[in-house]
């Protein structure tokens, strides 16, 4: 999943770190400009306010025989530790069809989202994450890509390597999977 640390002040595009605008390049200042009275970072050529918005995430819990699919990250943020198939939603698509897409490319399963389990979003972090059920058939097989994901493997419920998660999302999500009847 995309979901990452914080790289540090100095170089984390974030409205208290943007200097330039985006669509003229001049310098920008921070101005109050709506009546919440926050302040927003604003271009002082042409007066662009530059409002930033925190990036989807998509994940997939694909779960076969009430066992959840987990990944081993094998990059980082977080290389090692079990994530969902997930990334970020490319412009112009939709969430669900991202969460289809990355739990194709990082484990081989072109599979339709079933059910929204979840959305979660931190104040400390720049992302949103949307998270979906997927029922997997029996006939087919996850299958690591090697590039981002290390390794795949079915937990039941007490099997969970709850010390071992990636990410603050990756935990909630499983246990509003777990809170759900029938499971």
């Amino acid at each position: 999943m995309a979901e990452r640390e914080p790289l540090g002040p100095e170089r984390e595009l974030r409205p208290d770190t943007l200097r330039f605008c985006p669509l003229c390049g001049a310098a920008v200042v921070r101005r109050i400009v709506s009546r919440d009275m926050r302040e927003y970072p604003v271009c002082s050529g042409c007066g662009f306010v530059c409002y930033l918005h925190p990036k989807i995430v998509a994940v997939t819990i694909p779960v076969r025989d009430g066992r959840v699919l987990l990944t081993r990250r094998a990059i980082e943020p977080s290389h090692g530790l079990w994530t969902f198939p997930g990334g970020y939603v490319d412009w112009g698509e939709s969430v669900a069809a991202a969460a289809r897409r990355e739990m194709r490319e990082e484990v081989g399963l072109d599979l339709e989202p079933g059910g929204l389990v979840g959305i979660y979003s931190y104040a400390d972090a720049p992302v949103v994450i949307v998270a979906y059920h997927v029922t997997v058939p029996h006939d087919l097989e996850a299958e690591a890509d090697a590039h981002e994901v290390s390794e795949t493997r079915y937990f039941d419920r007490q099997e969970i390597p709850w010390d071992a998660l990636a990410f603050r999302s990756t935990r909630e999500a499983l246990e509003d999977w777990f809170l759900r009847p029938g499971v």
